[in-house]
């Protein structure tokens, strides 16, 4: 089932939903008070600018995300995954104001549990989350000639929020160490002043 704008489904890979899961409790309270948006991200903004193949969009741990909807904008059709309802409802009414309700898939989900389509997104982009084991089956979501986008924090991050636990952070030489070999890294940084890596790069599987 595919429901668009606010109305969404929940794909959280259990018999017992999602109404008691600390992280949909602690999402949903952190953006009842944000606002209502978050701006396209930068490096959404650079992936959709390279010659992508024709295909989906999958925007990862989303939240109310200005991406999904910049991509919907530019004639891509995207699912957004979140475990928060609160953020998806936020996107799903953006995205109706906007008209692109019928380009955006929500699926509220538990991303430990849920998993993608293999080989199948033009674009897969995560700028706010980390979990090695959802990393790698992203990568091998993305089709040929696709790209792979994610931001996360590094180890050092734990210096200013030492009660941030460190299996949500970067590894040295993380995530790019674990793409699979059919990967070119695009670009590569590091921001000092938000302890948070970016990553872009292409799934370029070698010519038969």
């Amino acid at each position: 089932m595919d429901d668009r704008s606010d109305d969404f489904s929940e794909s959280d890979g259990s018999s017992g939903g999602l109404s008691g899961h600390p992280d949909r409790l602690r999402w949903n309270a952190k953006y009842g008070d944000a606002p209502a948006m978050s701006p396209p991200h930068p490096l959404a903004e650079r992936a959709l600018a390279l010659a992508l193949p024709d295909g989906e969009v999958l925007d990862i741990a989303s939240g109310p995300s200005g991406s999904a909807v910049y991509a919907a904008a530019r004639g891509r059709r995207v699912t957004a995954v979140d475990v928060s309802e609160v953020a998806l409802e936020r996107l799903g009414a953006e995205a109706r104001r906007r008209g692109l309700d019928s380009l955006i898939t929500l699926v509220q989900a538990d991303l430990a549990r849920w998993r993608p389509r293999p080989e199948t997104y033009a674009l897969v982009l995560c700028t706010g989350f980390w979990d090695r084991a959802v990393f790698l089956h992203a990568a091998q979501a993305v089709a040929a000639g696709g790209a792979l986008a994610w931001e996360a924090f590094t180890e050092a991050a734990r210096r200013d929020r030492p009660h941030l636990p460190a299996e949500w952070c970067l590894a040295p030489g993380e995530p790019a160490s674990l793409l699979p070999d059919a990967f070119t890294v695009l670009h590569e940084s590091d921001d000092s002043t938000t302890a948070k890596r970016r990553l872009l790069a292409r799934n370029l599987p070698a010519a038969a």
